[in-house]
């Protein structure tokens, strides 16, 4: 694939990311949250009506909602592209839990801290057992770290948080969710008195059930049962409530880009309870527009990798804005540095989407996701699949494809010809 460079015009301003930083003034607070296991279906804004989501609900309406955000159908190929802006293909499809070394000065972090920022991540990490690796994060340009390592401990209830190259001892007697978001809260009044402008990665545990392959079952909630799908939405919606009620109150709202964003779509089943600890798990089915479907987390339809996206900026974006653009998880990265005002100087394949904010168009014309040698490329109405099967995506029954065979009309004869221009892969 061509490795394209991202110049912006916007901004003079060009880092050397191995030298002291430049950087122009009046730069942007960023939180990019990546919630875990959520489709488009659970929120209410677009068009859900199983979970009250009242506080996404009301970023969207404060900001900008995009309707055509795509991620990789499972989490770990999601993780790699957002922190490197590389397709996972492009950069050797790293396995499950690791993270290439080659790549851990070439992060999202890095980035940020060379253009002034103090970075934080707290919630999942799953990029390595911290156990046996606990500068991971700190190597990878977080100057400070709350997470669950990587199928180590409990997430939840009884936690087992390491931060900052130790295990929480204290986060065991708390709400896993609520020791993430108060760890980003400290970490941002530092950020403050230090008058540094912050850069936060707010990878939610929620709403990914409970770690499913440790000697014995991890603690249940005060119900006897986990959380079902419900309350993690719930509990989910609540968290961002109190993280931006938080910078309401430090008056930090109006220049701080909050980003909402998951990994992945929901689950089709869920872990439920234990019997003589055996896993129960339960299906898990939505209401999206009066229609009642299944999660789709593993799968290349829309059930699995169309997620929302919500982008709120009080000072800038219009409230109540919508777009159509095109936007898939290599483009984090290159967003989050346009808006820094700085300039991406490696291999990429993201776009940034920040003119979009502004209610200009997009360049990206095709988004891509993949799994296990599987992938496709799509625009928002028609998709290519690697085996050069194209189809028409359904607009209102999720994980719906017509083949499109024999004569093709006009528009779509010129839509597969652009899919089939796309190069994603180096």
């Amino acid at each position: 694939m061509i490795k394209r460079q991202i110049f912006l015009a916007s901004f003079a301003v060009c880092i050397s990311w191995g030298s002291a930083p430049t950087y122009a003034a009046k730069q942007p607070n960023v939180i990019l949250i990546l919630a875990d296991d959520v489709g488009y279906e659970a929120l209410g804004c677009y068009g859900g009506e199983s979970y009250p989501t009242p506080h996404l609900d009301a970023l969207a309406k404060g900001g900008l909602q995009a309707m055509h955000c795509y991620s990789m159908p499972v989490c770990h190929p999601t993780r790699v592209a957002v922190l490197t802006s590389r397709y996972p293909i492009n950069v050797s499809s790293p396995k499950w839990g690791t993270f290439p070394d080659k790549l851990e000065k070439q992060t999202i972090a890095h980035a940020m801290k060379s253009a002034g920022y103090s970075t934080v991540v707290t919630g999942k990490w799953q990029l390595t057992l911290l156990q046996d690796d606990p500068l991971q994060p700190h190597r990878m340009g977080f100057d400070e770290y709350s997470v669950f390592g990587w199928h180590e401990g409990p997430r939840y209830h009884e936690p087992m948080i390491y931060e900052n190259g130790k295990v929480n001892e204290t986060a065991k007697k708390q709400f896993g969710p609520d020791v993430y978001r108060e760890f980003i809260e400290s970490f941002i009044d530092k950020s403050v008195n230090k008058e540094k402008p912050f850069f936060a990665f707010y990878s939610m545990a929620l709403c990914h059930d409970v770690t499913d392959d440790l000697d014995k079952p991890v603690p249940v909630s005060a119900s006897e049962k986990y959380l079902s799908y419900a309350e993690m939405v719930t509990e989910m919606d609540r968290q961002i409530g109190l993280l931006t009620a938080f910078l309401e109150k430090r008056k930090l709202r109006k220049n701080t880009v909050v980003i909402f964003t998951t990994d992945n779509g929901t689950p089709s089943r869920m872990i439920s309870h234990h019997v003589n600890g055996k896993l129960i798990r339960v299906p898990v089915f939505s209401q999206l527009n009066g229609r009642r479907i299944q999660g789709g987390k593993g799968q290349l339809d829309d059930t699995g990798t169309r997620v929302p996206l919500i982008v709120n900026w009080p000072s800038v974006i219009k409230p109540g804005s919508r777009t159509d653009a095109l936007i898939d998880m290599a483009d984090f990265f290159p967003t989050s540095l346009q808006l820094a005002g700085a300039t991406v100087d490696q291999p990429t394949d993201g776009i940034s989407f920040l003119p979009v904010l502004h209610g200009k168009a997009s360049k990206r014309t095709w988004a891509y996701s993949e799994r296990r040698g599987k992938w496709w490329v799509r625009d928002q109405q028609y998709k290519l699949h690697h085996t050069g099967k194209f189809v028409e995506v359904s607009q209102t029954d999720p994980g719906r494809e017509t083949e499109l065979k024999g004569k093709l009309t006009a528009a779509q004869k010129r839509a597969k010809d652009r899919l089939k221009a796309a190069k994603p892969h180096d």
